[in-house]
């Protein structure tokens, strides 16, 4: 595959998440498949890379731009992010980046634009623009304006450090399936093939971190449900939920599943297990989890916010609820989430996470917990949601999940990078 295709692909799957408002996952998987595994990695490094940086290169566009393009031109714009990130941030050679972006107009059948990339691009280094950065924070953070300002809020001591981590690529953590394989065991077999990891991490006693990208599939043991790919942050949910012999669990929103395969790991002597989603292609997945890790679950379709569509009447011991969220925690790892999300989502997600609570609330046991998850670092969706939660339900008392866990400062957030996690909130809340 050409390195004009390349970068043409590059600049498709970057218009299809800032123009079409498309996520990476839609679009990026179709433009992988058609390149080597050398090139699908460049080719997410560059992506990601951009979208990371985007509002940088933006301020670096205007300058070298007269009047932003139109129409079919558009995507022209894209590839221009892509060649100027190239040129500031990559070691990809000056001579190849202008070249081969200037060639990839042909394959977005752009030709009589060649003549104004390369020159935006000559002018770029002519004016040795990568040492003229905006002074601006917001634009340094590489974060939209609702969300900085947001940031700024929520975490005005930290915020520094905590803009440097959403910025910083995350390490791959594995769960390994404690019902197929033991810790050690795996550990070996990693060895054996020379591949770099590291284990012994608090309070994620089946989690191993490998140090290298690997395709998964070709690890030891994948066939045969050794282990899933999931980050420590989210690991925490099993044991914090402690499901018991012959209690009946609900995992409300359940997919991908990956929390619905831990509990059974960690518990596999439940009466029931209802992994619950309400969108069937999702539920897919969480059976083929399931079918790969050897683990069983009654599987549902179903909104969470309307129990009455599904629910059999019989109660829960315990709820899963990983609410939906901003995924603010983990945008580290999915760099477009912050250009897809907007600061009107945010009192929209509040809400649906408000039903969700009093919509499940009702199907618990006196006596019986509920865990309240989110991948969000926002105030509005973790700790000021459990306050108004439990403010509105006297039956309803806060089981501290750490020792500063108060009924004033309910639930543990934590933030990206901390532990090398995925930012993550949760509260644990039992029924009197």
């Amino acid at each position: 595959m050409s390195a004009a295709k390349l970068r043409a692909d590059g600049a498709t799957a970057l218009f299809s998440v800032l123009e079409q408002g498309q996520s990476l996952r839609q679009s990026f998987a179709y433009l992988q498949a058609q390149h080597n595994e050398k090139d699908k990695a460049w080719l997410q490094e560059m992506v990601y890379g951009v979208l990371r940086n985007l509002p940088q290169l933006q301020y670096w566009l205007r300058q070298l731009l007269h009047k932003p393009l139109k129409s079919k031109q558009k995507i022209v714009e894209h590839l221009l992010l892509l060649g100027i990130y190239q040129l500031a941030f990559s070691r990809v050679s000056t001579h190849a980046a202008v070249a081969e972006t200037v060639g990839a107009c042909d394959k977005l059948k752009c030709n009589g634009l060649k003549g104004l990339v390369n020159a935006c691009l000559r002018n770029f280094i002519r004016q040795d623009l990568n040492a003229h950065r905006s002074e601006d924070p917001r634009i340094a953070s590489g974060m939209p304006k609702w969300l900085y300002r947001r940031l700024k809020d929520n975490y005005p001591q930290n915020l520094p450090a905590l803009l440097v981590a959403m910025n910083t690529r995350p390490p791959i953590w594995l769960r390994v399936n404690q019902q197929q394989v033991s810790l050690d065991d795996f550990c070996d077999a990693l060895s054996e093939q020379h591949i770099q990891f590291d284990t012994n991490i608090a309070d994620a006693p089946q989690a191993v971190i490998l140090r290298k990208g690997y395709d998964l599939t070709t690890l030891p043991g994948y066939s045969q449900g050794w282990f899933s790919a999931q980050d420590g942050a989210a690991q925490l949910a099993a044991g914090l939920l402690s499901a018991q012999p012959k209690e009946r669990i609900l995992d409300a929103c359940a997919a991908p599943g990956g929390k619905t395969c831990h509990i059974l790991e960690l518990q596999p002597e439940l009466d029931e297990c209802l992994a619950l989603d309400l969108d069937a292609e999702r539920l897919h997945r969480v059976a083929e989890n399931l079918e790969r890790l050897k683990l069983n679950a009654e599987l549902l379709q179903g909104d969470a916010a309307e129990p009455e569509t599904w629910w059999d009447g019989r109660s829960f011991d315990r709820i899963l609820l990983d609410a939906p969220c901003s995924a603010t925690g983990v945008i580290r790892r999915h760099p477009d989430i912050r250009w897809l999300r907007k600061d009107s989502d945010i009192e929209q997600l509040v809400q649906t996470q408000a039903q969700l609570l009093e919509s499940l609330w009702p199907l618990l046991k006196a006596g019986g917990t509920l865990l309240y998850a989110t991948c969000s670092i926002l105030e509005q969706e973790n700790r000021m949601q459990i306050l108004r939660f439990l403010r509105d339900h006297q039956d309803a008392k806060l089981s501290p999940v750490h020792p500063q866990d108060t009924p004033e400062q309910p639930g543990m957030q934590i933030l990206p990078g901390d532990r090398e996690m995925d930012g993550f909130y949760y509260a644990r809340l039992i029924k009197c």
